[in-house]
């Protein structure tokens, strides 16, 4: 296996990056927008899109090791932890569009406020406040992977290379 990322693991990582930022910063103020039919469809394909983005880049990501361009093997518990958080962020970047979906399912059919519509909202901020955690969590350990020359950093990210270290450490 490769000590890099392929170009494409890190298009579907970097382009992902993008298209999350975009969702965060166009989210709506109040659901009373979704009256607009136009803005119900966009949001509806842009959720749609962000959630088979998820799935494709899971399908394809699941094959590479968790510390692919790793100097050193990661021990046991390490890998395991790296491996949870990521699932994690998967499972709650899949919640986050599905949630919006049936956000915008409820709404199109007449549910626009009341405990169903509100549990519903609720969850979707969850998974909101949630995606910023596990992203903050995988931010963290990437810049001390970094910071400990460990050789991930330089698989996936496109600036800052970690240099090679001259023999075992």
């Amino acid at each position: 296996m490769s000590s890099s990322h392929t170009p494409l693991a890190k298009t579907l990582h970097w382009g992902f990056v993008g298209l999350y930022a975009y969702g965060m910063f166009k989210q709506l103020d109040d659901l009373s927008q979704l009256e607009d039919a136009a803005l119900l469809q966009f949001e509806v394909l842009f959720a749609s899109v962000f959630l088979l983005i998820v799935v494709l880049r899971y399908l394809y990501m699941r094959r590479f090791e968790t510390f692919l361009g790793a100097r050193e093997p990661a021990a046991p518990g390490h890998k395991r932890l790296a491996r949870a958080v990521h699932l994690s962020m998967y499972l709650c970047l899949a919640s986050l569009p599905l949630s919006g979906l049936l956000i915008a399912g409820l709404y199109a059919n007449g549910v626009k406020g009341g405990l169903l519509q509100g549990v519903v909202v609720e969850m979707h901020e969850f998974f909101a406040s949630l995606s910023y955690l596990l992203i903050g969590i995988h931010v963290a350990a990437a810049l001390l992977s970094r910071l400990h020359g460990e050789g991930v950093w330089s698989s996936m990210v496109p600036v800052f290379k970690e240099r090679e270290r001259g023999g075992p450490r």
